[in-house]
Parts: structure tokens; sequence; C-alpha cells
């Protein structure tokens, strides 16, 4: 695993109300622009804004942590940070093991991208990022599922011809089609919307975060940074 990649949030708390404890976040870094690593080092995307504002609303001290994808759920669990917000979407599955925030995204479509058009995606070879809901649903068809441990990896594989096609959020997936050889094929919407993920037994804070959502999504604030970073169904 990678190094772990700390920048402190900073955050100051109102007046009268003492210092809490830090709150970890954990994010990947990998995944534009929902989250990635900007030029200075630092975490940036949709997610950081979001992250930063919810724990200035929630009257919380936050830190930020990345890990690796394949990862990011055992880190959770054994205590390295206290929350999960990495493009993480909602389901079923996930849910027997922790408990999410409502949705800061409405369900949104992922896609399938290739080098043709005239890739049958339900019996060529796909590529996802492993632990996706996109590698779950190309398991299900009559795919040959490759998996790859980061989403730059995926489309790697295409572009090389090791894979016909990739599976992966359309958000992510957009900005490649657009200045490169790619070309969409289909779009198929899976999961529930992305959330925040915490341990089952952090309830209190889950619900701190589940409010500033709320919040946020009541003022607008919450479209305006969806809009700002071209990211799909406002509220």
């Amino acid at each position: 695993m990678k190094n772990l990649i700390l920048s402190t949030a900073a955050l100051a708390l109102t007046a009268g109300v003492a210092m809490a404890e830090t709150v970890r976040l954990g994010t990947e870094g990998l995944y534009p622009p929902y989250n990635f690593i900007n030029d200075a080092g630092e975490v940036d995307g949709f997610e950081r804004e979001l992250g930063d504002e919810l724990c200035k609303r929630a009257e919380l001290t936050c830190e930020w942590v990345t890990n690796d994808w394949d990862s990011i759920v055992p880190n959770l669990q054994s205590g390295n940070y206290d929350a999960i917000i990495a493009g993480m979407s909602i389901t079923d599955e996930r849910e027997e093991t922790m408990d999410f925030t409502q949705g800061y995204t409405q369900p949104s479509p992922s896609a399938y991208a290739a080098l043709s058009a005239d890739v049958d995606v339900n019996s060529a070879v796909v590529a996802a990022q492993t632990s996706t809901i996109q590698s779950g649903h190309v398991a299900t068809t009559g795919a040959t599922l490759v998996e790859f441990p980061t989403p730059d990896e995926t489309v790697a594989a295409v572009n090389a011809g090791e894979v016909d096609a990739v599976l992966a959020d359309k958000d992510f997936l957009a900005p490649i089609v657009a200045e490169s050889e790619l070309v969409f094929i289909s779009d198929v919407y899976l999961g529930g919307g992305i959330g925040m993920a915490f341990r089952e037994s952090d309830d209190e804070l889950r619900g701190k975060f589940d409010a500033a959502i709320a919040s946020m999504k009541a003022d607008g604030t919450l479209n305006e940074l969806l809009a700002k970073w071209e990211i799909e169904g406002q509220f």
C-alpha cells in the first residue's frame, strides 16, 4: 500500500465551541473529478471541496488521508481514518458492513467506452476497477472481466489492446473520451448515488455529516458544487 498522504483541512470552529478531536477523511486521490492529487501534492476535486464544507458545517476539524482503492474499506474498519469520501456508490452489499450518509450525488450513469462503437459489451473482454460496482456488473454479464487497481489502468488497457472496452463512471470517462480515440458505447445505471461511508459503530459522527449534506441540499450549495465540477444529476 502506498504511503498515506495527509493534508490538514484547517477548519476554524465557531466562537465558544471547544476544539473537537480531528476527524480523518479517507479518499483515493485518483478519480477526477471526484478526487485527485493536484500539482501541490494535495487532495483536490469535488469531494475535497465538499468534505471541507461539510466539516465546517458540522463544526469538526478534519484531515485528509489517501489510500489505495482496493484496501480503502479494510483501512476504514481498522481505524486508519473515520470516514470514506471517495466516489463510493451506495449499494446493498456495502451497507451490510458499513453505514452511509444520504447520497451527495444522484445515481449517475456508468458507461462503456472502447476504440470501436461495434464492440459487443456483453461478450467482449471488459476492464473495470477492482471492487467497484462496475466490476460487479460486468461479472453478471456474458463479458470476460479483467480488473485493475486504478481507473487509469482500465483506460490504458483499452488503448493498449489488452481488453475490448472499459466500464467506469461516465463523469470520469467523459473528459478522456473527448480527448482520445475512445468512443462511448452505452450507459448503465448502477447503485444508489454516492455517499460517505462510516463504521457501523460511528452512527453519531455519520449523523453529523448527514445533517450537513442535507443543509447543503437545502440551500443550493451542493448543486453549485456539482455544476462547478460538471457532475451530472443535481438535486
